[in-house]
């Protein structure tokens, strides 16, 4: 398991990379559309912009957090696209400044919290920890996004490991989001990773498996791909259940991508 500082390193390098893509764009190109229906590349980045400031209040001031918060929660389904809508009607300029200098902030905060300490969020309290891998995850994700509107295509790194850590830690999360029981029967994940290394998680004689590249994991469980685009091969009731249900972000049920036969 990556220590605290590692997982900040990474995700400030996530957020380098994503910043990269969007930094010399035009206005036209921020008002670009994204496979996120009804989203542009101005909300994907108001979107994140968003969580960091979310984020830092819950480190900050826990307890403003869960006051603030309490109305958020009940409305958790539009919460998300109503941060993303108000962000989106202001200057593109705007928009990349305050997300520049949340993520700066939000790094820094971690760096100094009690790794212990969970921290408030839209779901079960996380840990330091668990915080900066889920701005990885997210970061990524709506980077995707991102750079699939622009055209450009993305090669793997060794952070996505990180993120398939967390696809299968919420293997639970996913069954109980759909209302189906967890199975007993244990899970094998083994995956390829961005240098040709194998990675895996659960035990090695577990007859319920996923395999395949790291990429089309990550794609999977952030449900930016279908199963059917993606070079993953699960064996076992399981993992053929699991799979098409996998998700690792927080709140119900994500619709995912329809498959493209590409």
């Amino acid at each position: 398991m990556p220590d605290l500082h590692e997982l900040i390193t990474d995700m400030t390098a996530e957020g380098a990379e994503l910043d990269a893509l969007v930094a010399d764009l035009t206005a036209d190109g921020w008002a670009a559309e994204t496979s996120a229906p009804g989203w542009t590349i101005s909300h994907q980045v108001s979107h994140l912009a968003w969580t960091d400031a979310w984020a830092l209040r819950a480190l900050r001031d826990p307890e403003g957090f869960e006051a603030a918060g309490r109305a958020a929660f009940a409305k958790l389904d539009n919460i998300v696209d109503e941060g993303a809508e108000a962000g989106a009607r202001r200057p593109h300029t705007e928009v990349l400044a305050d997300w520049r200098t949340g993520r700066a902030e939000l790094a820094a905060e971690l760096a100094k919290a009690d790794p212990a300490t969970k921290m408030p969020w839209f779901g079960p309290p996380m840990k330091p920890l668990s915080m900066a891998t889920a701005r990885i995850m997210e970061t990524w994700a709506h980077g995707e996004d991102i750079a699939d509107a622009l055209g450009v295509v993305r090669p793997p790194t060794a952070r996505l490991r990180h993120i398939a850590h967390l696809g299968f830690r919420t293997v639970p999360f996913a069954f109980a989001a759909n209302g189906l029981p967890m199975p007993e029967a244990p899970l094998r994940v083994e995956l390829t990773g961005s240098d040709g290394e194998l990675w895996a998680w659960g035990p090695e004689d577990a007859e319920n498996r996923v395999t395949g590249p790291v990429l089309d994991f990550c794609l999977r469980v952030t449900q930016r791909r279908h199963p059917a685009d993606l070079a993953l091969i699960a064996t076992g009731p399981v993992a053929t259940t699991w799979l098409p249900i996998a998700q690792v972000f927080a709140g119900p049920p994500g619709a995912g991508r329809a498959a493209t036969g590409a």
